[in-house]
This record gives C-alpha cells, structure tokens and sequence, in this order.
C-alpha cells in the first residue's frame, strides 16, 4: 500500500516579496517522492486579481522557511520519512520562506489563477513530478510575484513516499 502525506499552511501572512515558496519539500536520501497534488487559496479578499503561481526545483542555497510537519493521509501509515524543517534541507519540509535563497530554480509548472477562485493542481497519472531520493534539489509552490493581499493564504502539497 502507498503512503501519501500532505505538508502545507492554513492562513498564513505571506512575509516575503518576490520570490516567495509557500511550500517547500525537500526528498531526503531514503526514498522517492512522487508529487500528486498542489493547491493554493486566499480567504481574506473578496476583490478580484490574478496571480502567478509556480512548480520550480531548486537547488542549494535553498529558502529559509517556517518548519512544517508532513500529515499523513492514512491513519495507520507511520510518519513520513520528511520531517519539517527550516533550511529546506534534504529530507524536510517548510512553508512560508521569509528569505528565497540564491539557489538555481528551474520552472516545472506555470500557471495563473483568480484568487477568488483559488488554484488546483491534480496531474493525471503520467503528468505527476517525481523527485528522486539523494536529488540535489527540493520542489517548492512558488509565487512569483507577491500578491496584491498578504493575508490569510492556504497552501499546500500532496506526496507519495515511493520506497
């Protein structure tokens, strides 16, 4: 049975202008991720804006980040083998990066959305990104640009531990 875990923040306060990674999970040197889901909405605006939004790798020096804990999504399941973090490390996880870090980005998916709809990512099967264990980079939900409200931001990333 696969595991899947889910990392992310309920109304968080952007903190970072520019490059912003609201989400950044790192694979550690134990096992594959294979990335399943990845979303993004605002509740404090009811004034309609676009906004960019982005999946980037990137590589050392990685964002400085608010640690945050992977949820598993099947009760019986153990604790992912990522653990929150602060410096985007290998095997970790954090959100909400108050510096971006100079390391190389490189963009997988780019998109726009109207904040009063929210953004939804969902691959179909072959379409999932998968980050290989001992990779030298980590994949991080990105805003490209800041939004026009700071405030009360959810995000969030679903993962499968692949071996």
């Amino acid at each position: 049975m696969s595991r899947e875990y889910t990392v992310g923040g309920l109304n968080v306060t952007v903190t970072n202008s520019g490059d912003l990674a609201q989400v950044f999970v790192n694979p550690g040197t134990t096992c594959s991720l294979e990335f399943l889901r990845a979303w993004c909405s605002q509740a404090a605006n009811a004034t309609s804006a676009q906004q960019s939004v982005a999946l980037r790798t990137q590589v050392s020096a990685f964002p400085t980040l608010t640690s945050a804990t992977p949820r598993k999504l099947k009760l019986l399941d153990p604790a992912s083998v990522i653990t929150g973090g602060t410096a985007g490390a290998a095997g970790t996880a954090g959100i909400n990066a108050s510096v971006a870090g100079a390391g190389a980005k490189s963009e997988v998916i780019d998109d726009n959305f109207n904040v009063l709809n929210g953004w939804l990512w969902v691959p179909t099967p072959p379409e999932t990104i998968i980050m290989n264990a001992s990779a030298a980079s980590g994949l991080g939900l990105y805003f490209p640009a800041a939004p026009s409200t700071l405030t009360s931001w959810s995000c969030g990333m679903t993962y499968r531990e692949l071996g």
